[in-house]
């Protein structure tokens, strides 16, 4: 069964910083792009991150720029969002999800072979 798992989320206050996983089941990491997207109660889907394995490419949306870094551990099949500089617009459920190929960053809230479960990230004081 192909499963990616989130975790790492909770509440942080603004400023502050968290890291999120995505571990992968049934399925190497190898060969798949796993990427991020997030949605917050009443808004659209918004693309965050993207890593492709075949090249290293990384994809950022604009909102996120030089705050998250995405990562990957090909030995742990595990990717990781590390979000930094955290602001109360980034409160929303962050999923982790498996594609071919990188989108670019509007697509990765719909362009995904699979996804995970999410994991709420809080961002308030």
């Amino acid at each position: 069964q192909l499963q990616l798992v989130e975790s790492g989320g909770g509440l942080v206050q603004p400023g502050g910083s968290l890291r999120l996983s995505c571990a992968l089941s049934g399925f190497t990491l190898a060969y798949w792009a796993i990427g991020w997207f997030r949605q917050a109660p009443g808004k659209e889907r918004e693309g965050i991150s993207c890593t492709n394995y075949s090249d290293g490419a990384t994809v950022y949306a604009e909102s996120v720029k030089g705050r998250f870094t995405i990562s990957r551990d090909n030995a742990k099949n595990t990717v990781f969002l590390q979000m930094n500089s955290l602001k109360p617009e980034d409160t929303a459920v962050y999923y982790c999800a498996a594609y071919l190929l990188c989108p670019g960053a509007s697509g990765l809230g719909s362009e995904y072979r699979y996804r995970g479960q999410g994991t709420q990230v809080t961002v308030s004081s």
